[in-house]
């Protein structure tokens, strides 16, 4: 399938068949994410990838028992990681890892300070949000290239599923995505046409 056709076949499913997607799929479902654009290349989430019958099944209750969570092959949670000053400081070391010369970057990383500087902590969380939804995109649409399903979720208890996964403060799940093979049929797509989302200035 080319992009486009992925696009428009995928669907947020309903119901998985309980069927394992073989663990090289999966890792070639990460490596898609993994590639997902973010602000200054900051990459400001951590994505837990849960393929554990009882961990899901654990999880299901503060997940408003949506099928999905138990019936999917792999659950992946996308949090966001509103530590910026740490993300900032941890790309700073890979760059200089990967080439970059630390007099050469030092105006950038300078910038991304000032910036993490003037953010509340409530506008850390809301912009590695929205970052964390970028590599969401992904997923669904990485699922669907590599022949499974997926279905973007936000019906879930975010404090909940930090006490069960003992995550760190600073580590907010955001948003879920179930990936596995469908047992239900996709219902036709609605979307509004192009003269209601979009608007031309020529």
């Amino acid at each position: 399938m080319d992009f486009g056709e992925i696009v428009k076949k995928r669907y947020a499913t309903k119901a998985f068949d309980g069927k394992k997607i073989p663990e090289q799929k999966i890792n070639e479902l990460l490596e898609i994410i993994r590639y997902a654009p973010s602000s200054f290349n900051m990459q400001p989430w951590k994505i837990i990838v849960i393929s554990d019958k009882k961990l899901k099944e654990k999880l299901s209750p503060v997940s408003w028992n949506q099928p999905q969570i138990t019936s999917c092959s792999h659950l992946l949670v996308f949090c966001a990681d509103k530590n910026i000053l740490g993300r900032i400081e941890a790309l700073e070391r890979l760059m200089i890892q990967n080439g970059a010369k630390a007099e050469q970057i030092n105006g950038y990383i300078d910038m991304m300070k000032g910036f993490e500087k003037n953010l509340s902590e409530e506008q850390k969380l809301s912009w590695a949000q929205r970052q964390t939804y970028i590599s969401l995109g992904n997923a669904v649409n990485g699922a669907k290239s590599l022949g499974f399903d997926s279905c973007p979720m936000e019906g879930f208890s975010s404090e909940e599923y930090s006490k069960i996964l003992n995550l760190p403060s600073n580590i907010v799940p955001s948003a879920l995505c179930a990936v596995g093979y469908a047992s239900d049929k996709p219902m036709p797509k609605t979307r509004f046409p192009q003269k209601d989302v979009f608007v031309r200035k020529d």
